[in-house]
This record gives structure tokens, C-alpha cells and sequence, in this order.
């Protein structure tokens, strides 16, 4: 199974644009994790493996705008 594979639902964020500058999530196969990549990169790209918690709380932080300007 390759890594891409260990995900499910991979989806592209709703602020990506035409460009290649686009990020997707997928849920873990196994475990409470998300997985997040460039999706530029597709499935042979490497993934950044996240807690499911902390994902949420980045999701939580950037609906707070808390990275605007930064």
C-alpha cells in the first residue's frame, strides 16, 4: 500500500485556485489521522501525517483568521 493509498477522500481545500498552489486532506484508513498534501505533487508526493485533533484545532484557527498577515 503506498502512502497516498492509507488515505481515503482525499479533498482539495474550497480556497484553491486554478493554479498548482492547492492543498488536499484525507482521512486515515486506519487510525484518527488526516493526511494533507500538495496536490500538485498527486500521489507521489510526500504527505504530512496530523492528529485528528490537531487538525481540528488548525482548521479552528484558521476559521479565527488567526494567520492572516503572518
Amino acid at each position: 500500500m503506498t502512502s497516498a493509498e492509507r488515505y481515503i477522500g482525499w479533498r482539495k481545500s474550497s480556497y484553491s485556485g486554478t493554479g498548482n498552489n492547492c492543498v488536499e486532506a484525507g482521512l486515515a484508513c486506519e487510525g484518527p489521522d488526516v493526511g494533507v498534501r500538495d496536490s500538485a505533487a498527486g500521489t507521489a508526493g510526500p504527505i504530512l501525517k496530523i492528529s485528528a485533533v490537531h487538525w481540528a484545532a488548525l482548521i479552528a484557527e484558521i476559521k479565527e483568521e488567526r494567520y492572516i498577515g503572518r
